[in-house]
């Protein structure tokens, strides 16, 4: 069963002849008597909602009018949708905005008393590092220079020179904050900001530190050591704790981050932590079969080519890839093989061709394995 409204008039407890000033006066003074912030009993909201939804009508000409000659009927369309879709802000309600902007004094919303001198963490730091492929995958260990603010050793962070003791901030007491306060229809109100004398300090320098004029740090430039791990690849990022920026109000220092980038090798290529690389063999070492020697990471390493080698073969060096990072053991050697068929024949190279044409016939036999462009795709899809 719908529950019905009371007479708007009631709701503020006035005559219908009331003027728009008397409707204004009656409508703030219960206001500030149910206001949810004022009044702690478990019907003030409710009765609160009401009064702002009576005089959203009876304080507009308009809707007062249609309202005394239609009752609740003229005006539940009008977009307030009742009680009951009241948003709790005022933004929909015309002049209420403006009433509780000076009752809170910014749109609505308290200003925060939380101090400004809580501990905060430093910020954190990049550090861009290019490495070598070798580097990479045995690790390295390197000195950067990185600059950074950092606690003034002439005054110790107090700011003042030496000999001399900062004072307490006369505007704030010491505080960091000024409070002022608020006269609104709704009682006194405190807003609290940022001391303008010491910006949130809560003291004054007289003498600034000649060395950081005052500012308690100063920039300078650190050489660290950075120890690269093996088996890293571009993107990785080594974290130096508490090498950031400092700290502001006792608070801990950031941290460095070292982010490596891989400079590409002349001939191998990395797939996850297996060293790929493409080696060209001719087409009598592919029928035959031979003895070729490779480059590895770890030097000159000698593979056996099988007979009836085909352009695509892959052949597997155990261990002889990238470190893994987080775990034992190593990744392996790929060995990419291609045929290359000669160009540029000698006269007796051409007529041994010949021969062993003959031998071979000329039957074309159609592929259903994958050709080469697929294998090649599957190898290095990571």
């Amino acid at each position: 069963m719908a529950v019905r409204k009371r007479d708007y008039y009631e709701v503020l407890g006035v005559p219908k002849s009331t003027g728009g000033d008397d409707i204004k006066k009656a409508y703030r003074k219960l206001a500030r008597q149910y206001h949810p912030d004022v009044n702690k009993s478990h019907d003030a909201e409710a009765k609160f909602k009401e009064l702002n939804e009576a005089y959203e009508v009876l304080s507009d000409d308009n809707k007062r009018a249609a309202y005394d000659r239609f009752g609740h009927a003229a005006v539940d369309g009008s977009g307030m949708g009742g009680t009951g879709g009241f948003s709790g802000d005022f933004t929909g309600f015309g002049g209420l905005g403006d009433i509780f902007e000076e009752f809170f004094g910014f749109g609505g919303q308290r200003a925060s008393s939380t101090s400004r001198r809580t501990p905060r963490r430093g910020a954190d730091l990049r550090y861009d590092m290019t490495i070598t492929f070798d580097e990479a995958a045995f690790g390295l260990e390197r000195e950067v220079e990185v600059a950074r603010y950092e606690t003034c050793p002439r005054c110790t962070g107090k700011g003042a020179e030496p000999g001399t003791t900062p004072n307490r901030c006369t505007t704030c007491n010491g505080t960091g904050e000024v409070r002022r306060v608020q006269q609104s229809i709704l009682g006194s109100f405190v807003n609290v900001t940022t001391c303008p004398a010491c910006r949130g300090e809560g003291e004054t320098i007289s003498m600034p530190c000649s060395q950081c004029r005052g500012n308690k740090k100063i920039r300078v430039t650190r050489h660290l050591n950075v120890k690269v791990p093996p088996g890293v690849d571009t993107g990785t990022q080594i974290r130096l704790a508490g090498e950031g920026e400092l700290g502001e109000f006792g608070g801990p220092p950031g941290n460095l981050y070292v982010v490596l980038n891989v400079k590409p090798h002349q001939f191998f290529r990395r797939r996850e932590d297996d060293v790929v690389m493409e080696v060209q063999i001719n087409v009598a070492q592919a029928a035959l079969g031979d003895e070729i020697v490779v480059p590895t990471l770890d030097g000159d390493e000698t593979i056996g080519i099988p007979a009836g080698t085909q352009t695509g073969r892959v052949i597997s060096i155990k261990g002889k890839g990238i470190p893994h990072l987080r775990r034992q053991g190593r990744g392996d050697q790929l060995v990419v093989v291609q045929v290359a068929v000669p160009t540029n024949l000698s006269s007796e190279q051409r007529r041994l061709f010949g021969e062993l044409a003959k031998t071979l016939g000329k039957e074309v036999i159609p592929q259903s394995e994958k050709g080469f462009i697929d294998k090649l795709r599957d190898l290095f899809t990571v």
